[in-house]
């Protein structure tokens, strides 16, 4: 942890309850009141799909959460320095890899075992899929603000890189299970539980990532992107079968890294900054 943030006000580990509590609280009441007035949400805003601006709000609950506790806790001046964790690019050659080529391979080998590919491309002209990329982009990427921005690092504090990691999965799945129940999400045509198990790899995978970039933000929200990237084909449940064996790889080649909290990153803003700027 960043000596800088030991302040009267700092963030600990009890901080997890109200970023849960306001994330849960925004996402969850958005999403119940979807299912109790399904009609009156449509004559306002359209179908509860990924472009309702609702929607929108409700997927952004882990970054409105992180923000308001960062405000919080180290004021206008840390929430800077917590920004600043977007300019951090660097990280090992083998995981840049992985996540511009891995993941989609995931994908691609998913979908071959399947028989779904080849296929036809999802858009009718590529010009079409740039604002469904963009999209994408500005959606799912923005939960990271919250999930690796704040929970993660504050969860490595005490627990070694694989738990933090489980932790985050099992709570990151949860606070998905609205969204299967709500018709027009994407999430309404698929199996929970293969979801489920698929996000718990997915987080172990995004936690060894998210320390060797030293606590990237830019790179989980890379990483979000890819998974959801509408280019890739369905290769539902294959894919998650490959995540999951992915991620069991990935703590065997790193066990020491991720049984240990000795390179954990636990600071909430961006590292190495002088002590003066709080």
């Amino acid at each position: 942890m960043n000596t800088r943030e030991k302040t009267v006000h700092e963030m600990t580990l009890k901080s997890i309850g109200p970023f849960l509590a306001i994330t849960f609280g925004l996402t969850w009441g958005i999403a119940l009141l979807a299912i109790l007035f399904p009609e009156q949400i449509y004559r306002f805003f359209g179908e509860f799909d990924t472009t309702n601006p609702l929607y929108i709000l409700a997927v952004y609950g882990p970054a409105f959460a992180a923000v308001i506790l960062v405000l919080h806790h180290y004021g206008l001046r840390g929430l800077y320095h917590y920004v600043r964790r977007l300019t951090l690019v660097r990280m090992p050659p083998g995981w840049w890899v992985f996540l511009v080529l891995g993941i989609p391979l995931h994908y691609y080998l998913g979908a071959m075992i399947m028989g779904t590919y080849p296929g036809p491309f999802p858009y009718t002209t590529w010009y079409f899929a740039l604002p469904a990329l963009l999209h994408m982009l500005l959606l799912g990427p923005v939960e990271e603000f919250g999930w690796r921005g704040i929970a993660l690092p504050l969860l490595q504090r005490r627990f070694a890189p694989l738990w933090a990691g489980l932790i985050i999965g099992v709570v990151w799945g949860v606070w998905h299970l609205p969204a299967f129940f709500i018709g027009g999400t994407p999430h309404s045509e698929w199996m929970f539980l293969s979801f489920f198990v698929g996000v718990i790899s997915l987080s172990v995978i995004m936690t060894a990532l998210f320390n060797a970039s030293r606590g990237s933000i830019l790179i989980a929200g890379l990483f979000h992107f890819q998974i959801n990237n509408p280019l890739w084909p369905d290769g539902k449940p294959w894919d998650v079968v490959l995540f999951t064996v992915t991620a069991v790889i990935i703590v065997g080649l790193y066990r020491q890294k991720m049984l240990s909290r000795e390179d954990s990153i636990t600071g909430v803003l961006m590292p190495d900054e002088a002590e003066e700027t709080l």
